[in-house]
């Protein structure tokens, strides 16, 4: 909802699913006005044809919200149901004691004392025999207490309950498609809010419920009032003899109950309907027609049914066997309609006939994606695949966070692989491999779950974690549970987005460096026109940037960068020392990388005599000569520790001198490679640091 001023006022846009109405200011107060009058008709006495009206009109928003439930696509569609059944309970009783006061008042006047509503309720719908009525009443009222009422009400008290445990899972999906690129932050923003709006929405739904009950309960009660109270007034008051009060009172109190009960069923129906919806793609009666009138087996075998109980002797032949063959005819209908289209498998192309030419030889893509025959209908739109949506989203987030636009992914198909097997290359070579099933979820253990899952065990392949693929029905029960849930086409998404992070470096050619190049010229075009390639040359300049993206540098300060090559390139032409001093240039954006936005850094550290020893074998300006006992010692322990600060949520982090940090990146990157080197000379003046873990040598 949204205030816009129009000149005359403010006008208030609501939006309910896909329609959008534009609200004056007065129908704003339409509400508390609504309220205050629904409050005074329990003050002020209303004449009989004002109680007609408003009896009416109680019937109409009845039916009004009986169908606007029938039509909500899903419940957060009729986010407002809560309210309006607060609302409809108030004014029904405000119309009980209304109609009370104009019965006891003028009852011995005649049946039409309280309107004529009440008494075309009296004597049409129950003919006149308030016997019948209070029969009629009372089986209103256990079907719209007992049954309708407290059938909705356990309803939303359980998806209250799921809605809150799925939760945590809700949202970790959430930034899981967020992490893809298959959403943004507004989406992901928006997505989050439905989840708590979900959550709120059944919980108000479980404390409405209330209401309907107590609005039965009171409609018994003052049922009961009218009849002694009105039996009493008429004997006392008005002179009238017992049968003469019973006929009249007892009448006009049940038709009174009547006209109350039947929209408060009506209201009870509403509710029950919103909160047993399942599914969100259409409303009620389409969701209906498309599931239940699909089978013509159903149909064949309920009219044989029929038909035999049409011809036992004593039942009504006619009726049975009319509706038998008005079965048979749906079933034969149902039957004869064209299948489904099954999913298009795509053919091997042709051998060619011809000689060969220079158009034979296909150039090998920089990215790719093969897919096995079963995920083609992912990329399919008309299936409705949108994995190549996410994958647009995934090069997004990429270019957004890492600093450059990656390469295309080419996507085709490969017959060679698994059905369900999907394949990631890079420049030809094969870099991830993995398995997705359409219509399934990959359910992934965050650690620490012992829920069972009823699915096919396997593990991420994007972070190796413990998985399950499970179908639609434990999705609900995984979410709860705390596994992050997530659909195929995220799988993929995301096993290609880390893939992308891990080999950013060689996704960075002579081609994207150029672009980039040329992207900055736009935005500071001096500044490359004094530095690049007039001080650093093009290639030198990329090989800058591949060191950096090697050691899971972003270049998207690519400003800091130039502007350090720029400052040192007069001093050296080294890729690897421009680099180092790109690093400490870009310092402050590592750290924050790496730890976020807190001030106090915890690293680990070497110890001194393993650190002197590293600093004599790594710093000799002759080649590196670290002894190998000493290099798998030290493997070993790094990775060992790094493993266990990210069990304990720490990022691992390793601090070493200045010389020697290039050196033991590169030899620590294959064993531990979420483990970050960082120099002394690159911890920032506004941050300080405190000593966790400490690599010992074997003497230490």
């Amino acid at each position: 909802m949204s205030d816009k001023p129009n000149g005359r006022g403010t006008t208030v846009t609501v939006q309910l699913g896909t329609l959008t109405l534009r609200l004056p200011p007065w129908q704003t107060m339409a509400v508390p006005a609504i309220i205050l009058l629904t409050l005074s008709m329990m003050i002020l006495p209303l004449p009989p044809l004002v109680l007609d009206l408003l009896f009416s009109f109680n019937i109409a928003l009845a039916v009004v919200v009986l169908l606007v439930s029938s039509y909500t696509v899903k419940p957060l569609d009729f986010a407002v149901f809560p309210s309006v059944l607060l609302v409809t309970t108030l004014m029904r009783l405000s119309l009980n004691v209304a109609s009370t006061r104009a019965v006891l008042q003028h009852g011995h006047t005649g049946t039409d004392a309280a309107g004529k509503v009440i008494e075309s309720f009296a004597n049409f719908l129950i003919g006149g025999n308030f016997a019948v009525g209070i029969i009629v009443f009372a089986i209103l009222t256990v079907i719209n207490f007992v049954v309708v009422t407290k059938g909705a009400g356990r309803i939303a008290e359980v998806s209250a309950r799921f809605a809150l445990d799925a939760m945590p899972g809700k949202q970790m999906a959430i930034d899981a498609d967020l992490n893809t690129g298959a959403i943004d932050q507004n989406e992901a923003r928006k997505r989050r809010a439905e989840v708590s709006q979900e959550a709120d929405f059944f919980g108000s739904m479980d404390g409405a419920s209330k209401f309907v009950r107590g609005d039965a309960v009171a409609g018994i009660l003052i049922l009961l009032i009218n009849i002694f109270g009105g039996f009493a007034v008429g004997v006392l008051q008005h002179g009238l003899t017992a049968s003469q009060a019973a006929d009249t009172y007892i009448l006009l109190a049940v038709g009174d109950a009547l006209v109350a009960q039947i929209p408060g069923l009506l209201i009870s129906v509403a509710a029950a309907m919103v909160v047993s919806r399942v599914g969100k793609d259409h409303d009620l009666g389409r969701q209906i027609m498309q599931q239940m009138f699909v089978s013509p087996r159903a149909f064949g075998i309920t009219a044989v049914i029929m038909g035999v109980l049409g011809i036992i002797p004593g039942m009504p032949h006619v009726v049975f066997l009319g509706i038998s063959g008005a079965l048979g005819y749906a079933a034969w209908v149902l039957s004869h309609q064209p299948p489904p289209p099954d999913p298009a498998t795509v053919a091997p192309p042709p051998p060619p006939d011809g000689e060969a030419t220079w158009d034979d030889l296909q150039p090998v893509d920089q990215l790719g994606l093969e897919l096995g025959y079963r995920l083609i209908a992912l990329v399919d739109k008309n299936r409705q695949g949108d994995l190549l949506t996410r994958i647009k989203g995934v090069r997004r987030k990429f270019a957004q966070e890492v600093g450059f636009l990656p390469p295309a992914v080419h996507v085709r198909d490969n017959l060679e692989l698994r059905p369900s097997g999907y394949r990631i290359t890079l420049r030809g070579v094969i870099v991830g491999e993995g398995e997705a099933f359409p219509g399934m979820h990959l359910a992934i253990n965050p650690g620490g779950i012992t829920s069972p899952l009823i699915g096919t065990a396997t593990t991420d392949p994007a972070f190796g974690l413990p998985a399950h693929w499970i179908d639609d029905r434990q999705k609900e029960a995984a979410q709860m549970a705390g596994y992050t849930v997530v659909d195929s086409e995220t799988v993929m998404a995301t096993h290609l987005s880390h893939l992308m992070q891990v080999h950013a470096s060689k996704l960075l050619s002579r081609t994207e460096t150029q672009q980039l190049v040329e992207h900055v010229s736009k935005l500071a075009p001096k500044l490359i026109d004094e530095v690049v390639p007039k001080l650093v040359p093009i290639a030198v300049f990329q090989k800058v940037l591949q060191l950096l993206l090697d050691e899971s540098v972003h270049i998207r300060d690519i400003r800091t960068i130039i502007e350090s090559l720029a400052e040192h390139a007069a001093a050296t032409a080294d890729p690897a020392e421009l680099a180092r001093r790109v690093r400490v240039a870009l310092s402050p954006a590592i750290v924050q990388q790496i730890y976020g936005p807190i001030r106090e850094l915890n690293v680990i550290a070497i110890d001194p005599p393993l650190e002197r020893l590293l600093v004599q074998a790594l710093g000799n300006t002759m080649g590196p000569a670290l002894d190998p006992g000493v290099a798998d010692m030290l493997t070993r322990t790094a990775a060992t520790v790094a493993l266990k600060q990210e069990e304990v949520g720490i990022p691992a982090c390793l601090l070493v001198p200045d010389q020697i940090r290039s050196a033991v990146a590169r030899l620590l990157r294959r064993v531990a490679p979420r483990l970050q080197v960082l120099a002394h000379s690159e911890i920032p003046e506004t941050h300080t640091i405190r000593i966790g873990p400490i690599l010992k040598g074997a003497t230490s």
